[in-house]
This record gives C-alpha cells, structure tokens and sequence, in this order.
C-alpha cells in the first residue's frame, strides 16, 4: 500500500491536533472532512487542504478515504465506528473510546466483526517522555515498579459536549484518568490484569453548569496488588497540569509532560499559548510544539505507518474497551464507597 487517504471526522480542538500529527508522515493526508457546523467544516478543509463533506456516512463511504480517524464529541464514536465498519474502512478513535463499558464492547464487536483495522487515539503513552519512562522501567532503572501515579487538571473544558451528563458519558473521570489509566497499564505491562477499583468524585466547583464530577481521584488495583492513582480536576487554575510519576524498589522517574523551555513576561496578548491556558498576560509558558509536545505526532505517525504496513498498533480498541471498564468501575465505586471489581467477562479477547 501507498498513501494513505484520511478521512477526518470531527474540525474542532482534537481534530486540528490529530490532523497536525500527520503533518511529516509522507503520503498520508487528509482528504476528506466532518464536523458539526458547516462554516467550521468549511475553513477546517480550507485550513488542510480536505475536501468538507456533508455527513459522517459520506466521509465513510468516500473511495478516496482508507482510514476514518473519530476526533468527535463522545456521543458520536459508535455512530462513526459502525458507519467506518459498514464501509470496510479502516478506523482510529480518540479516547475514551466510548461513554462507558457497552459502547466500547458494541465498537469493538463492530470493527472485529468487519475485520479491519483498528486504533484507539491515546496520545499520553505517545509523549517522548512517557516512552522513555517506559524504556527505563523495562530496562530495569527503578527495579521493580511498585506504584504509579498521574495527576492531570485544568480549569475546565472549552468545548459545550463536555459538561452534558448524556453527551460526554462522564466528567473529568472519564476525560483525564482514562489517559492515567493506560499510562498504568504501559508502565506495569499490559498482560496484568486491571482487578478493581475505587474511587471519590464531586461537582466541587462548576455545580451550577453541570452535575458531573468536576474533581476525582481514583486507585486502580492491578492482580498482583499493585496500585496505580489517578489525580483529576476540572477546576485547577494556572494552565493544563499533566504529572506522571513511577516509583520502584530501587528509584523513581517523575515527568512533567507540559514543562515548556519557554516563559515569558508579557504585558500585551501574544495570541494562542497552549490549552487550557487561564492568562495571555504577565508571567505565561508557551508550549513551542504542542502536537509533539503533547504525542500526537509520534502516535499518529504510528498508526498511519501501522495501517499502511497492515500492522496491529500498539494500541487497539481492546485497550480502549478496557479503560472504560476500569472507568465504569470508578463510577460504581464512587457509589457504593467500596472498592468495585472490573467487569470484562470474555470480550476482551486478543487482539
């Protein structure tokens, strides 16, 4: 196989990031688009050089599209994964896979069914700094891992579709601890089971705009009894905060994903600084790069260069089907105030 066309579903903040991270993979490129609003739609296209098209279904079924990447709002991902699936295409989706546990089984029955490929959108375990720490777990640095922790916060989501209950499927639970949750299992290894969780959220700021959590913390506990925390918040000023440590017998490696070479002291707005960024003046920390610096275009070279080489990618729809049964346990947990066992049954499976 040769280029690789990209259907690209979803023109706002994430789609602009994944289309980004194809920008020095030769022959793959965008062209077609999706997304809601057709001036927005319209200006992505003009923006990539794609050509905007009037559904999901026609992005889908465009012969020119061989690998249909999900950059939508979560309510949107089955809908996108059956039609790509329906189409023989092959299909990358953003995390969370889906609102919960049934979604990601339904999307995962789907593209194993159509036998196509498929990739699930992580790009935390993509950064330079997160392989690395990866690379030094392996080769024995720490010595054995005992914990692993993550803390990621923001003063919340720009975009609408985040705070409604019904659309987004979750808050910042299931936004940010779904990207510590395959951090854990990167670092610990993917064959030990996830085997319960517990878990506190509460709306302790942004109650009058939605009931979902706006800060959570959750322990995951893998079979062999180790334990992985995830940190949260929706509500932390400053900028966006993205930590990860792992801790060992014989040491620790702590990264700081977001740590800019840059600062800066400016009395006058310079425009765009990085996400989630609460101030354009005084003391400020541009991020120069944010595509490589956040990994996504380490992960989408990845997929793209998988896809062409028909290559299984380091991360499928069954990684994404099981951060969202971990999920799903956090919210029973954040219930029941005890710990609650992960719920895969058989659907796991390989591959």
């Amino acid at each position: 196989m040769g280029d690789v066309g990209i259907g690209m579903l979803g023109s706002g903040f994430i789609g602009e990031f994944h289309t980004q991270g194809l920008r020095y993979i030769e022959g793959a490129r965008v062209v077609a688009n999706w997304g809601a609003g057709t001036e927005r739609r319209e200006a992505f296209g003009a923006r990539f050089g794609s050509r905007p098209l009037g559904s999901i279904d026609a992005v889908c079924a465009d012969p020119n599209v061989d690998l249909v990447v999900v950059s939508l709002p979560n309510h949107l991902h089955l809908e996108a994964v059956r039609s790509a699936a329906r189409n023989g295409k092959g299909v990358a989706c953003t995390k969370p896979l889906g609102r919960n546990g049934d979604e990601a089984a339904e999307m995962l029955r789907l593209v194993r069914e159509a036998g196509v490929f498929h990739a699930y959108l992580e790009n935390v375990v993509f950064n330079a700094e997160m392989i690395r720490m990866r690379e030094m777990i392996e080769a024995g640095a720490i010595g054995r891992l005992t914990t692993f922790r993550a803390r990621e916060g923001h003063s919340g989501p720009h975009a609408a579709h985040f705070w409604d209950a019904d659309l987004a499927g979750g808050g910042a639970l299931l936004d940010m601890a779904s990207h510590g949750a395959e951090a854990a299992r990167a670092m610990f290894g993917k064959d030990l089971p996830v085997r319960d969780v517990f878990a506190w959220g509460d709306t302790l700021v942004h109650g009058g705009r939605t009931r979902l959590e706006d800060n959570a913390v959750m322990l995951i506990r893998f079979e062999d009894g180790r334990v992985a925390t995830m940190d949260v918040s929706w509500s932390s000023k400053g900028g966006l905060e993205s930590r990860f440590e792992a801790y060992g017998e014989g040491g620790k490696i702590i990264q700081d994903v977001i740590s800019s070479p840059l600062r800066a002291f400016i009395e006058r707005p310079a425009g765009y600084l990085g996400e989630k960024v609460d101030a354009d003046t005084g003391w400020v920390f541009p991020v120069p790069d944010e595509p490589y610096a956040h990994g996504h275009d380490a992960m989408m070279r990845h997929v793209a260069e998988s896809f062409r080489d028909g290559l299984t990618p380091r991360e499928t729809f069954r990684d994404g089907f099981i951060v969202n049964t971990v999920i799903d346990a956090a919210y029973r947990s954040m219930r029941s105030g005890t710990w609650e066992a992960v719920q895969q049954a058989a659907t796991v499976g390989a591959g």
